[in-house]
């Protein structure tokens, strides 16, 4: 099953030295989640080749202009473009009053219906649940309300052996019941077992994005043992204390939550525009946390 991210916007507070504000979409089995939505990103969007109409569900983290304010744009031209199913939005309270606002004053009624769910910043909560994936949000430690998002797949069932399908002529319709760990019987009394038949799946994925934080271990627990974490890391190590002043990471901190929260790969993100170069960020990062990796846009990362 395809679970991946690209990059469509890494950037801090500006557009700079063609980095874009935040924004990513993660693509889990074809079905499209945006993450945040700086300025910008639908054009983004179009230049990485990503259809918007398949974008079914939007994620907020938080009111700073860097991280939604292409969502007006973004909603408009779907509706332009003849969209009429449901986008499922997901942000603070405040982010609906925004859009109504926007939409009230340029006398917009958009075709098609946005269903909102409110995040809050008091404790974990599950946002989103479908058949193959899980949604939570998470509290971050940022200067106004923030939350970071946590996608989980769900455990699949075993996998069949095709050729043995294939050769025994097993019914379709006992597909499921294998998959169960049943068993199958030919018709000359042999039995065969799950375990001849079928394969365990592969293990459960997750992908944990911390958008605009203060380096705390308040998160640690949410994001522990994720397969990839993206973390902002504004700031080099000798700005420490411009960091903390505005709620930020250093490269070097993030490093050292992807090791106590024991994930598997790091993707560093959110650069504040004194950075035209970002190789020094991961160098520091590297230092500490080998598997890091800058998240440069229009790449695409399996998770």
């Amino acid at each position: 099953m395809r679970f991946d991210v690209t990059i469509l916007g890494s950037s801090s507070a500006t557009p700079i030295y063609n980095r874009n504000p935040s924004s990513q979409l993660l693509n889990i089995n074809e079905r499209h989640f945006l993450i945040d939505c700086g300025e910008g990103t639908q054009v983004q969007l179009l230049r990485n080749g990503i259809k918007t109409q398949k974008i079914e569900h939007i994620f907020i983290s938080h009111l700073h202009g860097d991280h939604y304010l292409g969502l007006v744009g973004l909603l408009s031209s779907l509706h332009l473009n003849g969209r009429t199913r449901p986008m499922y939005l997901y942000g603070p309270p405040e982010l609906m009053e925004i859009l109504d606002i926007q939409f009230k004053y340029s006398q917009t009624q958009l075709r098609y219906p946005i269903v909102f769910k409110s995040t809050q910043t008091t404790h974990i909560e599950k946002i989103l649940e479908s058949n193959d994936v899980i949604v939570e949000t998470f509290v971050l430690d940022h200067r106004i309300p923030c939350t970071g998002f946590k996608f989980s797949e769900k455990k699949r069932g075993r996998k069949i052996i095709k050729e043995k399908f294939d050769e025994l002529k097993i019914p379709i319709d006992l597909i499921p019941e294998l998959k169960r760990g049943g068993s199958f019987t030919d018709k000359k009394g042999r039995t065969y077992s799950a375990d001849e038949l079928t394969v365990e799946a592969p293990e459960p994925r997750s992908y944990a994005y911390c958008s605009d934080t203060l380096c705390s271990w308040g998160y640690l627990d949410a994001i522990k043992g994720v397969n990839t974490l993206y973390h902002e890391a504004t700031f080099m190590h000798d700005m420490l204390s411009r960091a903390q002043e505005t709620y930020h990471t250093t490269s070097l901190q993030a490093a050292e939550i992807a090791i106590k929260a024991e994930v598997n790969q790091l993707l560093l993100g959110h650069f504040s525009a004194r950075y035209r170069e970002l190789e020094p960020l991961l160098e520091e990062c590297k230092t500490l946390f080998a598997n890091a990796k800058l998240a440069i846009e229009g790449q695409t990362f399996e998770i």
